[in-house]
C-alpha cells in the first residue's frame, strides 16, 4: 500500500526532469492524502504535460458512486477489471519526494518516511481513467502501482510503490507501449540499498496536518 506521500520539489525541477511545457501552480506538500488532486506526468502525443488528478482511481465505466482505488497490484493488474484497460492505454507518473509507511509494535503504529539515499525525486508508476460525472462533466483519477517491499521496508510493510527508475520514464509514459511484457521489469522493487527509512512524529497520522514537521528525523 501507499497511504501517504510527500511532493516537496520546486515546479521547474519536474519541468526540467519531466521535459515539461508548463506544470500546475501546486504548493509543497509533506502529507498528501487519497482523495487530493495530486501532481501527475502524462504522455499526449510525443510530449509530456502535468496535470492534477484525484488521487483514487475509479474505472471509467463506473460511476462517481463507486469505490476507488489509491493503489493496484503490480502482480495482478493486467488481469483485474478495474485496471486492465488503464495499464494499457493510461498510464502515468506520480512525482514524490517520499512515502510514509506505518511500523506496528506494542499495540501501536510507528510511521516512518522512506526516500531515496541520492535523489530528492522519484516517479511512481501510476494509472489514471476519465469518466463522466452525472452532471455532464468530466473527472480524472488516478491510482499507485504497488509491488513486493524491499529488504528495507519489509520489516515495515510487506507493499511498496512501484518506483521507476529515471532512464524508464519514457516506456511507462509511451502510450504506443501495448504489450505488458516490455513493462514486467519495471515492477521489481526498487534496490533497497538506494533507498533510507527512519521514524517520523505521529503528526503524519493528522491528514489535515501538512508541515515540513512530518518529516523530521526522530
Amino acid at each position: 500500500m501507499c497511504d501517504r506521500f510527500t511532493l516537496n520539489i520546486p515546479a521547474d525541477v519536474l519541468t526540467k526532469t519531466f521535459d515539461l511545457a508548463e506544470v500546475p501552480e501546486y504548493e509543497l506538500r509533506y502529507n498528501i492524502a487519497p482523495n487530493q488532486h495530486i501532481v501527475t506526468i502524462r504522455n499526449s502525443g510525443n510530449k509530456n504535460r502535468s496535470g492534477l488528478l484525484k488521487w483514487g482511481l475509479t474505472p471509467g465505466e463506473q460511476s462517481e458512486n463507486h469505490l476507488s482505488s489509491t493503489t493496484a497490484c503490480s502482480e495482478t493488474v493486467n488481469a483485474d477489471p478495474p485496471f486492465c484497460h488503464a495499464i494499457r492505454y493510461s498510464r502515468c507518473i506520480i512525482p514524490a519526494s517520499g512515502f510514509y509507511k506505518w511500523f506496528s509494535a506494542e499495540n501501536n503504529k510507528r510511521p516512518y518516511y522512506i526516500r531515496l539515499a541520492n535523489s530528492s525525486l522519484m516517479g511512481f508508476a501510476g494509472l489514471w481513467e476519465r469518466w463522466e460525472t452525472q452532471d455532464g462533466s468530466e473527472c480524472e483519477t488516478c491510482c499507485i502501482l504497488t509491488t513486493e517491499a524491499n529488504e528495507l521496508i519489509r520489516p515495515v510493510n510487506d507493499r511498496m510503490p512501484v518506483i521507476i527508475q529515471p532512464d524508464s520514464y519514457n516506456l511507462w509514459l509511451d502510450s504506443t507501449t501495448y504489450d505488458l511484457h516490455d513493462l514486467q521489469d519495471l515492477f521489481e522493487p526498487y534496490p533497497s540499498d538506494l533507498m533510507v527509512a527512519y521514524p517520523v512524529p505521529e503528526l503524519v497520522n493528522n491528514p489535515r496536518f501538512d508541515s515540513a514537521s512530518c518529516i523530521v528525523h526522530m
